[in-house]
């Protein structure tokens, strides 16, 4: 063990617990939006009391993602100087949009729609929290536009002198084609973990408390349910879209995710696949004929290269050394993501069945299920960026950049270790507030109705919009 394999464990653990927390946040704020919305549009109180209680919940988790980012931007600095002086001039643009823009436009209409009850205009007031649950996709945006670049390098030239990309089409760079199919892939996923929360707290209600807030609680049920089996078949549509050019922009990832060693065409999708514990080959394989070429290229005909083969064009390329990924990862993270997601859509499939003609849901193993409903969506999420992130390896920027030259020099293991041991034990912590805070205002129940001024008092009010 050395400093770079105790760096690359830090930022994959920071990376992955902050993960758990941004889908929830991107996917909620626009249901609690529109929930707000239902409220405006029709005064019903019960949307009132769902955008009150579901709104809590929401700004929970958006605390967390934040506290958790920040860590996350510190280690470029801490433990990958030579990364960030590598990727500086083309990060800066896409990171400051971020920042500047997406994140303060998110943040300070936050603040607004937190404090703005009773005090905004509803109209004004329900365009805070829109405005907000916007910030909160466009800083998705920019941040995949940033990651995207290290999956697809577009829009930079090098510089001979320095040995670092410049810059020269910020446009080129937002519109990577992975960027552009990453995006609405990673928002639809947003949407199944945020479809399924709605769905374990209302069918938990529902089952234990029938007779409490029953209209209630059996909308957001429907809700919930819709929205994470639509999204899944938007996560179908697009994760297809995206293997296509995942295959065209790094091949040796899609290689590596069905565990294909030898060029074929056609070449078969793999059921199962037993191969050695280095993941140098295979033992034993059940395989689809055709499938794996159109998933591939569209063609169930089409040629799919291999590893050894593209291990072969890209020694001859770049030089002497392994550029293959950690096989074993990559193939079964790829084969977790898919079952996790569509398992998450079989549970939302019989909630939607057990409400057919008006029933309530009352079966316990159904509850059960939505109970860990939207540890699924998460955990295919989770398992989604480390096949993406691992796929990548041994490049930190995709033939421009290995993993080993990014590291920072003058951190010695020792202190990237206490660091890691510390920012771990202290994510622990954090992950058990979290848990805590959330079972716990799940578990109340719905709030009363709180009172909110009429339209035709908007202008006589003369109490302050902040008071401290």
């Amino acid at each position: 063990m050395d400093a770079l394999d105790v760096a690359r464990w830090q930022f994959g653990v920071t990376t992955v617990y902050h993960f758990l927390f941004v889908p929830l946040t991107i996917g909620l704020g626009p249901l609690v939006a529109t929930l707000q919305t239902l409220w405006h549009r029709t005064g019903n109180p019960r949307y009132l009391r769902l955008t009150h209680f579901y709104g809590k919940l929401f700004l929970i988790n958006f605390a967390m993602g934040v506290v958790t980012g920040i860590v996350q931007e510190f280690q470029f600095g801490m433990n990958w100087s030579d990364y960030s002086r590598f990727v500086g001039d083309v990060f800066g643009a896409p990171l400051a949009m971020e920042a500047l823009l997406a994140f303060f436009l998110e943040s300070t209409f936050l603040g607004l729609w937190i404090f703005g009850w009773e005090k905004l205009p509803k109209r004004i007031h329900l365009a805070t929290i829109w405005t907000a649950a916007l910030g909160s996709v466009l800083s998705m945006f920019f941040i995949l536009a940033a990651n995207s670049w290290m999956q697809n390098p577009v829009g930079f030239k090098m510089n001979p002198d320095t040995g670092r990309p410049e810059l020269t089409d910020i446009w080129a760079v937002l519109t990577n084609k992975v960027a552009l199919i990453t995006f609405p892939h990673t928002l639809f996923a947003a949407f199944v973990v945020a479809g399924s929360l709605l769905v374990a707290v209302s069918l938990w209600h529902m089952v234990r408390r029938p007779d409490a807030d029953s209209s209630e609680h059996r909308f957001a049920l429907k809700l919930g349910a819709w929205v994470t089996m639509v999204a899944s078949a938007g996560l179908v549509f697009t994760g297809d879209i995206q293997g296509k050019i995942m295959t065209e922009v790094q091949p040796m990832k899609m290689a590596a995710a069905e565990a294909l060693y030898h060029s074929e065409q056609p070449a078969s999708f793999s059921v199962l696949t037993i191969g050695t514990l280095d993941g140098s080959r295979e033992v034993f394989t059940i395989k689809l004929p055709y499938l794996l070429s159109f998933l591939a290229t569209g063609n169930p005909k089409g040629a799919v290269e291999g590893i050894n083969d593209l291990q072969a064009r890209y020694a001859a390329e770049y030089g002497p050394g392994s550029y293959s990924p950690i096989v074993p990862v990559t193939y079964w993270s790829f084969r977790v993501m898919i079952t996790l997601g569509l398992a998450a859509a079989a549970i939302a499939l019989l909630v939607l069945w057990s409400q057919r003609r008006g029933r309530t849901p009352s079966n316990r193993w159904l509850l059960r299920a939505g109970l860990i409903l939207p540890l699924l969506p998460l955990g295919a999420s989770t398992a989604g960026w480390i096949f993406t992130e691992m796929g990548r390896q041994p490049w930190i920027v995709f033939g421009e950049l290995l993993t080993r030259n990014g590291v920072s020099r003058s951190v010695s293991l020792a202190e990237v270790l206490t660091s890691f041991l510390a920012f771990t034990l202290i994510y622990a912590v954090l992950a058990v507030i979290e848990g805590k805070l959330l079972f716990r205002y799940a578990r109340a129940g719905l709030p009363p109705p709180k009172p909110v001024r009429d339209e035709a008092s908007d202008e006589a009010d003369d109490v302050p919009a902040l008071a401290y």
